[in-house]
């Protein structure tokens, strides 16, 4: 089922997707705000109802929506209701954060060239679930994540930035996780600026950056 409310302006289109608490997409929202991406969001799209991430996206007079992927037969009736809603807002990007859904190839190829995704990994490692326990588990001594384009392959598409960090002897998942997710808050909304200043783009051979082939994936520090 699909619940509807409010309404912003501006020109650039953004939706963005989640499935969680939002902080990722707080993190976007502020540095909307503060006028370094010129951009609106026009609608926050959550497959579960009751989580804080909407109550973000309503406090600052963001549309949101509900579809609840429990309500779908299948995967593909449920993305052709969620590209319907997306397609609703005439969407120019589409933003993933903590939007834990398997994507259907149909859905991914619609948006392809415009839809991002943020991993805790520095993919290809640990792509997938649980990546701060599996850097632990394999003894890693580098973790941190990775913003890259969407394509059908699970965590599959193009890196274009990344963020790293040391791992420490008395590391946590849990550690690590929130020492990651201070690099997340910074990461994404940079790319995110790339993309609507049309610094960025996703062409035949790949990624294209300030109008050349991007050759290594961007560190951010």
């Amino acid at each position: 089922m699909s619940v509807v409310k409010s309404k912003m302006s501006a020109s650039f289109s953004i939706v963005v997707l989640i499935s969680g608490s939002g902080s990722n997409l707080q993190s976007i929202i502020d540095t909307i705000a503060a006028k370094k991406i010129p951009a609106k969001i026009s609608a926050v799209i959550s497959n579960k109802a009751e989580v804080y991430g909407l109550e973000r996206a309503e406090q600052h007079g963001i549309p949101t929506e509900v579809i609840e992927h429990t309500q779908f037969e299948n995967r593909e009736s449920f993305d052709q209701q969620l590209q319907a809603r997306i397609d609703h807002y005439q969407a120019d990007l589409v933003v993933l954060a903590g939007f834990m859904r398997i994507l259907t190839a149909p859905f991914v190829q619609h948006y392809s060239g415009r839809m991002l995704n943020i991993h805790p990994s520095l993919l290809p490692k640990y792509k997938g679930i649980n990546t701060h326990q599996r850097a632990l588990d394999d003894n890693a001594k580098q973790h941190g994540v990775s913003v890259h384009f969407v394509t059908p392959e699970l965590d599959g598409g193009p890196v274009i930035a990344q963020a790293s960090i040391a791992v420490k002897a008395d590391d946590t998942a849990q550690s690590l996780a929130k020492r990651v997710l201070q690099y997340e808050h910074r990461i994404y909304p940079t790319v995110i600026q790339w993309f609507v200043e049309q610094r960025l783009s996703l062409g035949e051979n790949g990624i294209i950056f300030d109008n050349q082939g991007l050759k290594n994936i961007i560190a951010y520090t």
